[in-house]
């Protein structure tokens, strides 16, 4: 077995800390560096995660020669920036969800990662979960037939606090771009990027999405019908239906999960996996190993996709 990828992750906040955690259930990577915009969160992130380099600024933290790629963890409106700063420093680069703020940054990142030969990839970690590896194999077979539909909703309630990056217009904030981009990549890993797009979106108090429901149409005649909300706890479940069959998918369907296949005719059959921690660990051994087969992107979260995901968006936001 080769050596584990050397991480080094930009940002200390919750989805840092559960990456850090999550990683150590793998062989393929480990933690090497953090970066923060402060000494301070670094040492303590470093001293919690038992990481040895700590460092007090982000380019600093791609500088680092012991530091094999870099994992973006801050909050949207910086990934651009600080996805741009890990590819100048020539180092492969993870960029959370939603992977940038407009199409145009999306299209800036792909573009340099491409001209240098970098990899790159969304950390949809969604993707690389047991169930939907699943699903995707039985869709794969043609087991459900010609795909009529897709729903998914995802649902949070959150304290209606000002401060909050999630009602924060500065941060990025507002359901679709933190919770809707797991129904709308959901609906893209199926049917692909819609040729219509439809939305109701309801604001908050400072201005941000709240609530937004989505109707996307597609040249095969699919729909999917899609929503997200700041607002309340929703169950956060996902189908697909087929002309043969249907997939249930329970909730939290983007996190690890089950699901059944319910044949037109014929019997249930319900799909259960084992998992460790929260799943984050699965996009760390793509990331591995792609890099190991000398691969720029992921076919499974493959970055043309990625960046067709949030110009979808773009157009949901449109209907404000």
């Amino acid at each position: 077995m080769s050596a584990p990828l050397r991480w080094g992750i930009i940002g200390t906040g919750s989805i840092a800390r559960t990456f850090a955690s999550d990683i150590r259930l793998i062989d393929e990577g480990v933690v090497a560096a953090v970066g923060s915009r402060s000494q301070a969160s670094a040492d303590a992130f470093g001293d919690e995660f038992d990481v040895a380099n700590r460092h007090g600024s982000y380019e600093a933290l791609v500088a680092d020669p012991e530091v094999d790629a870099v994992y973006v963890a801050t909050p949207h409106p910086m990934h651009y920036d600080n996805a741009s700063l890990a590819l100048e420093h020539d180092k492969p680069v993870l960029v959370e969800k939603a992977f940038t703020m407009t199409g145009v940054q999306a299209r800036g990142l792909v573009s340099v990662a491409r001209s240098k030969g970098l990899f790159m990839m969304e950390a949809m970690w969604t993707r690389f979960l047991p169930h939907v590896v699943a699903v995707r194999e039985l869709l794969a077979e043609g087991a459900l037939g010609e795909i009529v539909s897709v729903s998914a909703d995802h649902g949070q309630w959150f304290v209606k606090d000002p401060t909050s990056r999630l009602f924060a217009p500065e941060l990025g904030g507002g359901a679709l771009l933190d919770l809707g981009v797991y129904p709308v990549s959901f609906a893209s890993m199926v049917l692909g990027t819609p040729s219509r797009v439809t939305a109701m979106i309801t604001p908050t108090f400072t201005g941000v999405d709240g609530q937004t429901s989505m109707l996307f149409g597609y040249e095969s005649g699919a729909q999917a019908v899609l929503t997200c909300t700041l607002l309340a706890r929703s169950p956060t479940r996902a189908s697909i239906v087929g002309t043969e069959a249907r997939i249930d998918v329970n909730g939290d369907f983007y996190a690890p999960s089950a699901f059944t296949l319910a044949p037109r005719n014929g019997e249930v059959t319900h799909y259960e996996f084992a998992h460790l921690g929260r799943g984050l660990h699965y996009q760390a051994a793509e990331v591995a190993r792609c890099i190991a087969d000398g691969q720029t992107e992921s076919t499974i979260m493959p970055l043309d996709e990625s960046v067709a995901i949030i110009e979808t968006m773009e157009r949901v936001l449109q209907f404000m």
